[in-house]
């Protein structure tokens, strides 16, 4: 009989299994996926977000924590855990999610601020807020040795099963019975910290507790190549920055922002969209351009009006192939759709091949506005025009797991069962998922 049961050992069970290693309690981490040394992403995955059968890009040892290690310390984006368990701690908990990985390597990479007093009164002044944060952004090769040193802690004070598929879990009087194809696994307590990638797997959960979960929300937005010298004064003293607006009572944000990275194809549920990818993951001299995805939340009842609604549109735009739409930002004005002959000629060279088309005829028309609200806005805050080579990619998304309904500790209205990090709906970010699974686990250890 285990104390607790962790299961999903992305960043969010991993901080967890962290926090109670030394609490006295027997402990088990088990997930689906692989140890981190055994874990190789998909082939066909450029962006390593495939999320088929043959890759273990989300699933195993780290999650998605094994990619590019991004950790913003923020509470203006990343999730609602703030709103959750209040400013101070929150504040509290994002120092400690730091210490942790400073515990096992991360301190070599240094922590940047995007804070620009200056510039944020610009960019008010322009309509726009400049969202802060402190960043340590680890990278790939990083983030594997710093999860790796966290591995070869837990080994030896709690027990991890890896490639274990959950067939069933039920409730017992005051245990957990949990039955995999190998064997059934009976614990006091079960926490669930699957992240998004194991939605499929929670709802058939929820319903077999009668917990049913409330909003969700789903991202979706164009991204955006540009001549990166268009954010000079900007970035002169950050990586990157985060820009939101306010339009009606939609809030549009900036995301995944990569002054000279690349664009490159994302795989994920079954659809094809851009993304970015930081030019220091290939070990490459950069490029001209910069990119970024203008995302705007939409919330739906239920995940499956969420997902239905991105697959409407995007799968419309891949064709049944891999199919990416790109457009200039002057075609875009002038109502007209861009060919191969003016993308040749084009000053921004795409850095993903994708189709010319027009994304008037293949865009949602509320996405198109935002584009050019913010475009006009933005035009104010770096004091120039935007760039009418300026290219726009059709059309990224970013999904979420349903909000679960808990206690203010995470706790379901099933007693004993818990849910930790992305798959809560709560958080959005490895260091909020990091951070809940700090929380949780430091809950359960005053409880015992």
């Amino acid at each position: 009989m285990y104390d607790i049961t962790i299961v999903g050992a992305g960043i969010a069970g991993v901080f967890l299994a962290y926090e109670l290693a030394d609490s006295g309690q027997k402990i088990l981490l088990l997930d689906r996926g692989k140890r981190l040394e055994d874990r190789h992403p998909c082939p066909l995955d450029q962006a390593n977000t495939c999320e088929c059968n043959a890759c273990d890009t989300y699933f195993g040892f780290g999650g998605l924590g094994k990619s590019e290690g991004k950790f913003n310390y923020s509470n203006g984006f990343g999730g609602e855990l703030e709103q959750k368990v209040g400013a101070h701690t929150f504040k509290n908990l994002m120092r400690r999610v730091d210490d942790v990985l400073c515990r096992f390597g991360a301190d070599t990479i240094p922590v940047y601020s995007t804070f620009q007093p200056n510039l944020s009164k610009r960019a008010e002044e322009a309509g726009l807020n400049m969202i802060h944060t402190d960043v340590r952004h680890l990278g790939t090769v990083k983030s594997i040795q710093v999860l790796q040193e966290l591995y070869l802690y837990l080994l030896d004070k709690i027990d991890m099963k890896f490639e274990c598929e959950i067939a069933s879990m039920d409730c017992q009087y005051d245990y957990f019975s949990i039955r995999t194809k190998q064997e059934v696994i009976s614990s006091k307590q079960v926490v669930l910290a699957t992240g998004r990638s194991g939605s499929d797997w929670l709802t058939k959960i929820w319903d077999s507790f009668g917990i049913s979960p409330s909003k969700t929300r789903l991202d979706l937005g164009i991204r955006v190549e540009m001549k990166a010298e268009q954010f000079r004064s900007v970035l002169q003293r950050a990586f990157e920055t985060k820009l939101s607006f306010h339009h009606g009572e939609k809030v549009t944000t900036t995301y995944c922002m990569n002054p000279r990275g690349r664009i490159v194809r994302k795989y994920q549920d079954g659809l094809v969209m851009p993304d970015g990818q930081n030019y220091r993951e290939k070990g490459s001299i950069g490029t001209a351009n910069l990119n970024f995805t203008l995302f705007t939340p939409t919330y739906f009842s239920t995940q499956q009006a969420a997902d239905q609604y991105a697959h409407a549109i995007i799968e419309k735009i891949n064709r049944d192939k891999a199919r990416i739409v790109v457009q200039r930002w002057e075609d875009l004005c002038n109502g007209m759709p861009t060919c191969m002959e003016m993308l040749v000629r084009n000053e921004v060279k795409p850095t993903l091949e994708a189709d010319c088309g027009d994304l008037l005829e293949e865009v949602p028309g509320l996405y198109i506005a935002m584009l050019q609200t913010f475009f006009t806005r933005l035009e104010h805050f770096i004091q120039e025009p935007i760039h009418p080579d300026t290219l726009l990619y059709g059309m990224d998304a970013k999904f979420y797991a349903p909000v679960i309904p808990t206690d203010p500790y995470m706790q379901t209205e099933v007693n004993g069962l818990f849910v930790v990090g992305d798959c809560s709906g709560i958080s959005h970010s490895l260091s909020q998922a990091a951070a809940c699974g700090l929380y949780v686990g430091e809950f359960l250890k005053q409880q015992y």
